[in-house]
């Protein structure tokens, strides 16, 4: 039986961890966590705020997900899309999922991600 996702992963590009660092902790606010050892080796990063973790892996032949996406919790998503804009990250919102107010973003190498809140 599934009781929760333990984490999302993403990838990128060979090089890119320092561009990843600056978007997940810098302008969504994230912490990195360290890898174990073994994992550290074939390079990427991981990242959480509370119970939510996303990892990030290379792949030699990266191509950015532009569809798949992790769906990502806020509160106050207005000042939330508001901090990601200041910082330099697009903000495109979408109001076509009934309940709830939320926005696409891209981090740095181009993986889609969505942020949203209930709404009311």
């Amino acid at each position: 039986m599934l009781t929760a996702v333990d984490h999302v992963q993403l990838a990128a590009p060979p090089g890119s961890e320092d561009r990843l660092r600056a978007y997940y902790a810098g302008v969504l606010g994230m912490t990195e966590i360290p890898k174990p050892p073994v994992l550290a080796a074939r390079g990427g990063c991981w990242f959480q705020a509370g119970a939510v973790q996303l990892h990030v892996g290379i792949e030699d032949d990266f191509r950015p997900a532009r569809k798949a996406h992790p769906g990502l919790r806020v509160t106050g998503i207005e000042a939330y899309a508001a901090r990601l804009a200041e910082r330099g990250a697009p903000v495109t919102w979408d109001g076509d999922l009934p309940g709830h107010r939320r926005f696409y973003s891209e981090d740095p190498v181009g993986n889609r991600l969505e942020f949203l809140e209930p709404a009311g």
